[in-house]
């Protein structure tokens, strides 16, 4: 479908980060990196960002308007109460309202099919709504792992991935080694069930996750593609994938 000579920009709704008032913002904000809606945007999506609501008629109402959803990362932890543990030393900051909304719009979105893309916290969230787990404090839980926090430039690369053959991920950014930025502290554990791991780093801990089979969309990402869209142009392509299948699903 085309629209004034120019193929249709499918929808896609972005997940914001929230912040509280302070002496200098004295009201509370939605904040969205910018690179999140430019990747949408390069990859022929039209961007729309989605304030949080606990009413599942302003969700459903959201997902009648999107052909695809992000789930976006931050600076922040999933309570672990969500995937049956409880706090554990190296736990960071959790924000309640956010994941409340971001799991009811992703179990909603999931029941109609939408294409869906989680980005690092995104990522997690997807897999614990799967009933997968995490590891709390990579450091304290996974004492051989390299470290996952890089304190250079994240629109460069930090280590490599191996994107296994035959699955979503690979048919968006190729097969084998990719390079990847890193900036997590928390790790899939357990992979949800019905999901598979698409992608792991050199140390064994789970890089990508997503849900298999034909006309599903459903792909995690445990690094930020959007930002090393420029310095490692296959990164584009999962949110050209995203889109491509959004699109799709609206003809």
């Amino acid at each position: 479908m085309k629209h004034h000579g120019h193929p249709r920009r499918p929808s896609i709704g972005i997940t914001p980060d929230s912040s509280e008032p302070t002496a200098s913002q004295p009201f509370p904000r939605y904040d969205v990196k910018a690179a999140y809606a430019d990747a949408v945007l390069r990859a022929g999506g039209l961007p729309f960002v989605l304030p949080y609501s606990e009413d599942r008629t302003v969700i459903d109402c959201w997902l009648d308007r999107l052909s695809g959803l992000v789930i976006t990362g931050g600076a922040f932890d999933i309570a672990p109460e969500h995937y049956g543990e409880t706090a554990r030393e190296g736990l960071g900051p959790v924000k309640a309202a956010r994941t409340g909304f971001e799991l009811a719009l992703l179990k909603a979105a999931l029941q109609r099919h939408l294409p869906i893309l989680g980005i690092c916290g995104g990522m997690q969230l997807i897999n614990v709504a799967f009933g997968g787990t995490l590891f709390q404090d990579i450091a304290r839980e996974v004492p051989d792992a390299r470290p996952h926090e890089q304190a250079h430039d994240r629109t460069q690369p930090q280590h490599p991935v191996e994107v296994k053959a035959d699955t979503a991920l690979a048919d968006s950014v190729g097969k084998g080694q990719l390079m990847v930025n890193s900036t997590h502290h928390q790790a899939v554990k357990k992979v949800g069930e019905g999901l598979v791991a698409s992608a792991h780093s050199p140390d064994g801990l789970v890089e990508a996750v997503e849900q298999p089979g034909a006309g599903t969309f459903v792909v995690g990402v445990q690094w930020h593609p959007e930002l090393m869209i420029d310095s490692v142009p296959p990164q584009l392509g999962v949110y050209k994938a995203l889109v491509n299948r959004a699109r799709e699903r609206r003809h």
